[in-house]
């Protein structure tokens, strides 16, 4: 298959869209603590779509996982367990910070050290800046890291001018101090994936062997490669949701009672909690907090005929939802990966945040995160936009050159 530098960057722009747009669903979920749907979401985004999309697109692809070498799927394996410590606090980045200035801070860290570490690792960068599509790529990343800067500097600004109670009507639980500190964390601790990518290049190079005998397309070679990484997110986050689940007691909810130990519609309690309000990781005072004010509301109402019952099946959809958004930026990453040809691959993890960042402002956008901003802070988001859209052109037209 010959490179495609202008579909490359379409299905890194796709991606990107489907990566802002995953927490999206979330907000549907009610009465369901973090862990819960944090969880159900996973499965979908970790287990379930890997191996689904593997299984129709590259059939076969066990033998290609059989034939790889032990060394290659341990550190596949590691890098994404290290990856999914940082995304046991992304949901709560957005949460604290919102989906612009959230998505800004934590994939600014991300996107430098997901992009630079492979490369100085392997001693490329003097062989990428010995040509003049190399310093293209360079230029583009570049680009990049100021846009993203920018966007940063737009989410500063806004967090200066609202005040406190513009700033929770549109994020319920803002709170700039603990979302920077937990943003910085779960950037730094993403750009595992990126290198759980690179270190599952080998089991790219058997795919294409696998797909190239039984006449299928090289742009799904991608897909065997997220299995392993992915299962390795999962295992992180299957271990920290069970242990929620447990000091939490909220492993009732999968089947549709309270995480209190209370099922709501037998109560007559009927307050929404949505999922952006939900109990998190990191905030076991707020759920003290939360049981004391629910467990006071209880003892005041009366039992009602004819209550709401739980949204379990709601809430199901919704998870299952925001797991396969998030599950679609990596496959069409490896798409866009595999049309942007093996030049400079390392560019690939800019483009890839750069396109999640042009789509997290827009939503933010969207969702009115920056209403009551002055026009500087707009300005400066109309910025970091161009400079991130900028960023993918250039690239793209750098591994144009090299075809």
């Amino acid at each position: 298959m010959s490179a495609n530098p202008i579909m490359g960057v379409l299905y890194h722009w796709i991606g990107g869209l489907a990566a802002a747009s995953f927490y999206i669903p979330y907000r549907q979920v009610k009465r369901w603590s973090w862990e819960t749907y944090w969880l159900v979401g996973g499965i979908f985004s970790w287990i379930v779509m890997p191996a689904l999309m593997a299984s129709i697109l590259v059939p076969g692809f066990w033998s290609v996982l059989n034939s790889t070498p032990h060394k290659v799927l341990m550190y596949a394996y590691l890098f994404g367990a290290l990856w999914g410590i940082g995304g046991l606090t992304f949901g709560l980045t957005m949460r604290y910070l919102g989906i612009a200035l959230g998505m800004s801070v934590a994939l600014g860290y991300t996107a430098i050290f997901g992009t630079l570490i492979p490369p100085i690792a392997q001693h490329q960068i003097g062989k990428i800046l010995s040509g003049d599509s190399g310093h293209y790529i360079i230029l583009g990343v570049l680009v990049s890291f100021i846009g993203i800067a920018v966007s940063g500097l737009a989410g500063m600004s806004k967090e200066k001018e609202l005040t406190p109670s513009q700033k929770t009507s549109t994020i319920t639980e803002f709170h700039f101090g603990k979302g920077m500190l937990i943003a910085t964390f779960s950037g730094i601790m993403s750009s595992c994936m990126a290198f759980g990518l690179d270190a599952g290049t080998p089991i790219n190079k058997l795919a294409v062997k696998l797909l190239h005998s039984e006449g299928g397309s090289s742009i799904w070679q991608g897909l065997p490669v997220l299995v392993i990484v992915l299962l390795g997110g999962f295992t992180t986050n299957f271990i920290w949701c069970a242990i929620l689940s447990f000091k939490h007691r909220s492993t009732g909810e999968y089947a549709g009672k309270y995480s209190l130990g209370e099922n709501m519609s037998d109560t007559g309690y009927e307050t929404e909690f949505s999922a952006a309000e939900a109990i998190s990781p990191l905030d076991t005072d707020e759920l003290k907090e939360r049981s004391s004010l629910v467990s006071k509301t209880l003892v005041t109402s009366s039992v009602k005929s004819g209550q709401q019952k739980n949204p379990l099946l709601n809430n199901y959809l919704f998870a299952a939802l925001a797991g396969i958004l998030w599950y679609l930026q990596f496959f069409f990453y490896q798409m866009g990966q595999a049309q942007l040809g093996k030049a400079f691959i390392f560019a690939n993890w800019t483009i890839h945040m750069s396109s999640i960042m042009i789509f997290s402002m827009l939503w933010g956008i969207a969702l009115k995160e920056w209403r009551g901003t002055s026009s500087r802070t707009h300005k400066l988001i109309a910025v970091g936009l161009f400079l991130l859209v900028s960023s993918t052109v250039i690239i793209g037209y750098a591994n144009k050159l090299t075809g």
